[in-house]
């Protein structure tokens, strides 16, 4: 797995990368939650410290939470219940306290990826809602029995709504899987794109927005 490891104590990340390296992950090591925001889209799994140097780990969770669902494991010294269940009721999917046993260590990695390739797996095939069909593998679209062209980005947007169906999506998740990070992305780029999604789908009803939030297909 890409491991993206968020700590800033240099002995113990050394230590880290070179037993995830020797057990064939592929890690790469930042000191700050800022470097996270920007990183954790390029990998599989994120170790996440909570004592970081420019802001707490729970809130680098809050925020990789708004706009992605990558597995995240916190390893942390923090072993006090309420910083245990803050974790896990922001989003963690899964809490160790330091020091941790590195059998455990990878076990608890292993398990959590495949908790997150199941979720995932459920999403792929074709989504229907009314007449509309969307072939997430194909990336294809039809309306109405006729297939209709969308663009790249345009596909992405409706991808990104289709694989949660009748769930609503924040403005923030979807910028942050189409362009790659919510905190670069034009927000207006995503208007323009939903725009043009719609006309080509002629379902005015298939999309729903959901004012100060973000986005509804069907349901």
């Amino acid at each position: 797995m890409r491991v993206l490891l968020v700590e800033d104590d240099d002995g113990v990340a050394g230590a880290l990368v070179e037993a995830l390296r020797a057990n064939g992950h592929h890690p790469h090591r930042v000191r700050r939650g800022a470097d996270a925001l920007l990183a954790h889209r390029d990998h599989d799994l994120v170790l996440l410290d909570l004592g970081l140097p420019d802001t707490d780990g729970l809130e680098v969770l809050r925020k990789i939470r708004r706009v992605a669902q990558v597995p995240v494991l916190v390893l942390t010294a923090r072993g006090d219940e309420r910083s245990t269940v803050r974790g896990l009721r922001l989003g963690a999917d899964d809490y160790l306290v330091k020091p941790v046993r590195l059998g455990e260590l990878l076990a608890r990695m292993d398990a959590v990826a495949r908790r997150s390739a199941a979720r995932s797996g459920a999403s792929a095939g074709v989504v229907r809602v009314g007449d509309v069909e969307i072939d997430l593998e194909g990336r294809r679209v039809v309306v109405g029995g006729a297939e209709v062209a969308l663009t790249s980005k345009e596909f992405a947007v409706l991808a990104a709504l289709a694989c949660r169906a009748g769930i609503a999506v924040s403005r923030q998740q979807l910028m942050d899987e189409v362009w790659g990070d919510a905190y670069l992305a034009v927000s207006r780029s995503l208007d323009v794109h939903l725009a043009g999604l719609r006309a080509k789908l002629g379902r005015p009803g298939l999309v729903t927005t959901i004012r100060g939030f973000g986005y509804r297909l069907g349901g």
